[in-house]
C-alpha cells in the first residue's frame, strides 16, 4: 500500500507567498547542491568581469600601441564571459526544473550531476531558446520604456498646462502622482511581456517540446501571472542587493581604512585590487540567490499547469499507474514528465516526497 503522504496533494492554486515559501523551504533543504548547480554560470560571469575590470582601468593609461590592442581583446573575452555567462544560467535554469519535476514526481534526488545531465542533452536547443528570450526581454524593456515615455510627457505637459490655472503645488502633486501611475503601468507591461517567456526552458525539459513549440507553449501557459511573477522578483531583487550589501560594506570599511574612497562616483580612482574586489561580489552574490529565482520559476511552472490542467493529479496518476501508452491520440496537455517513468527507480519506500507540499 501506498504511503499516505503520497495521496495528500494539495490541489489549491499557490499564490505568491506560498510559492516564495515553497522556493525558500526547497532552498534551505538543498542549499549546498543548489549553490553547486548555479555556481559554473556564476563563476564564468565573474572570471569575465575580473577580466573586463581590468581592461578597461589599464586601455586608459597603456602608453603602447600594441598593449592597448591587447587590453581591447582582453575586454571583449571578458565581456562574452559576462554575457554568457548570463545566457548559461537560463540554460541551467531549464536542468533545474527538470531535476525539480522528477525530484517531486519519483523523490530523485536534487543533485548536480541530474541538472547537467539534463542540460547536456538540450544544450543547443536551449541554447537556441534562450537567445529568443533574451531578445524578447530587450523587446519588452522598449515597450515598456515607450509606455512609461509617453505618459511621463503626457503627465508633463498636463502639469505646465494646469499650473497656469492652479496653485503650483498642486501641479508638482498631480506630476509626481502621474509619474508613479506611469511607472507602475510601465512595470505591469514589462512583466506582462517577459511573462510570456518564462517558461521556455521548463517545457523544453519537462514536456521535451521543441523550441518554436516551447515558446508557443510558454505563451499558452504564462496567463495571469504578471503579480505572481513580479512579486517573486521584487523578493529576489530584495535579497539580492541584501546580500549584495552585506559583501560589500566590508570591503567598503576595509577599503576606507586603507585610504580608498568606496564611492561609486570615484570608481576611475579606485585601486587595481578594490575594483576587481567590488566586480567580483555581484556574481558571488548570485551565487547563494540565483537557485531561489531558479525554484521559484520552476514552481511558477508546476502551478501554471495545476491551475489549467490539473498537473498535481496527473502527477499523481504518473507515480501509481506508470507512463501512458502511445494511443497516437492528439491531447491538447503535455504530459507528466517526457521520459518513461518505469525507466527510473522506484521511489523509496516510506518516501514522503510530494508536488509543491514539501512537508
Amino acid at each position: 500500500m501506498m504511503p499516505p503522504a503520497l495521496n495528500q496533494l494539495p490541489l489549491a492554486p499557490l499564490g505568491a507567498g506560498d510559492l516564495i515559501d515553497r522556493a525558500v523551504r526547497l532552498y534551505r533543504r538543498h542549499l549546498f547542491t543548489l549553490i553547486r548547480i548555479a555556481a559554473p554560470p556564476v563563476i564564468v560571469s565573474a572570471i569575465g568581469w575580473v577580466l573586463l575590470t581590468v581592461a578597461w582601468r589599464a586601455v586608459f593609461v597603456t602608453p603602447s600601441g600594441t598593449m592597448l590592442l591587447f587590453y581591447f581583446f582582453l575586454g571583449a573575452i571578458g565581456a562574452a564571459l559576462v554575457v554568457g555567462g548570463y545566457i548559461f544560467s537560463l540554460i541551467v535554469m531549464g536542468g533545474a526544473a527538470r531535476n525539480l519535476v522528477t525530484h517531486l514526481l519519483w523523490n530523485e534526488p536534487v543533485s548536480m550531476s541530474a541538472t547537467y545531465d539534463a542540460v547536456r542533452s538540450r544544450f543547443w536547443g536551449l541554447l537556441a531558446a534562450t537567445l529568443i528570450m533574451v531578445a524578447w526581454v530587450g523587446v519588452s524593456v522598449m515597450v515598456a520604456g515607450f509606455g512609461w515615455y509617453i505618459v511621463v510627457i503626457i503627465v508633463t505637459v498636463g502639469a505646465v498646462v494646469f499650473a497656469q490655472i492652479a496653485p503650483a503645488w498642486v501641479s508638482v502633486a498631480l506630476w509626481l502622482i502621474g509619474s508613479i501611475v506611469g511607472t507602475a503601468v510601465a512595470f505591469w507591461l514589462f512583466f506582462f511581456f517577459v511573462g510570456r517567456v518564462a517558461y521556455v526552458p521548463q517545457v523544453m525539459l519537462v514536456e521535451g517540446k521543441g523550441i518554436f513549440e516551447s515558446v508557443g507553449r510558454s505563451f499558452s501557459l504564462a496567463r495571469g501571472n504578471v503579480r505572481r511573477l513580479m512579486a517573486m522578483t521584487l523578493f529576489v531583487v530584495f535579497t539580492f542587493y541584501s546580500a549584495l550589501m552585506i559583501l560589500l560594506i566590508p570591503l567598503g570599511w576595509y577599503g576606507y581604512v586603507n585610504g580608498v574612497d568606496p564611492s561609486p562616483w570615484n570608481a576611475a580612482e579606485w585601486p587595481m585590487w578594490y575594483a576587481i574586489g567590488n566586480g567580483v561580489l555581484e556574481p558571488l552574490s548570485r551565487i547563494l540567490l540565483a537557485p531561489i529565482w531558479i525554484l521559484g520559476l520552476s514552481l511558477l511552472y508546476v502551478d501554471e499547469r495545476v491551475r489549467h490542467e490539473g498537473y498535481d493529479i496527473e502527477l499523481m496518476a504518473s507515480r501509481q499507474l506508470g507512463s501512458m501508452p502511445d494511443l497516437n491520440v492528439v491531447s491538447p496537455y503535455a504530459p507528466a514528465i517526457s521520459i518513461d517513468p518505469r525507466s527510473l527507480p522506484p521511489p523509496p519506500l516510506g518516501s514522503t516526497g510530494n508536488m509543491l507540499g514539501l512537508s
